[in-house]
């Protein structure tokens, strides 16, 4: 037994001088990585600092700017809405009004049609019709009367002449 506590021990100083190494090795890895984050804190103070500096003084100035464009760009826009709303409002107001003068047009222009329509009929009845019918009595009439004429001709001894035949156009009104 004796022999086993001088092996633990033996093994607990090598454990122990292990974790000492460990450690030792850790601070001065530590110590390197510190000295770089210094130097690395002290370049970001040196060059970003003065250059944050600078933009925030060019936000400073120009800030206000932005409001000011961003405030015109607003009253722009809701200017721009209205007046395209009036404009909607108005070819609408303008599409109806045509729609609706197509529509008289298109009334007007099928009451003249019948009404000529109409007027052609009346005519044809009261004036083409009488006219005819008479033109067809006065050829009735001019061929009774030369189909008389021409038998007292024949009687007469007129018989070789040749009968004249009754022009038609001039019968024709």
């Amino acid at each position: 037994m004796g022999n086993l506590t001088a092996v633990f021990i033996a093994l607990t100083g090598i454990a122990v001088a292990l974790q000492a190494g460990v450690l030792l090795a850790m601070y001065v890895t530590m110590r390197k990585s510190s000295e770089r984050m210094e130097t690395l804190a002290t370049e970001l103070k040196v060059k970003a600092i003065p250059t944050m500096e600078v933009v925030q003084l060019v936000l400073t100035e120009v800030h206000p700017k932005l409001l000011v464009i961003a405030d015109n760009l607003e009253e722009t826009t809701t200017l721009m809405r209205s007046q395209v709303h009036r404009v909607d409002a108005t070819v609408t107001d303008v599409v109806d009004r045509a729609r609706l003068q197509v529509i008289r047009a298109d009334e007007l222009l099928s009451r003249t049609l019948d009404r000529v329509e109409k007027t052609s009929d009346l005519v044809h009845n009261t004036v083409i019709s009488p006219v005819r019918q008479m033109s067809g009595l006065v050829q009735g009439i001019t061929a009774g009367i030369e189909f008389l004429l021409g038998n007292r001709k024949r009687r007469n001894g007129g018989g070789s002449e040749a009968r004249r035949p009754v022009p038609q156009d001039e019968m024709f009104i």
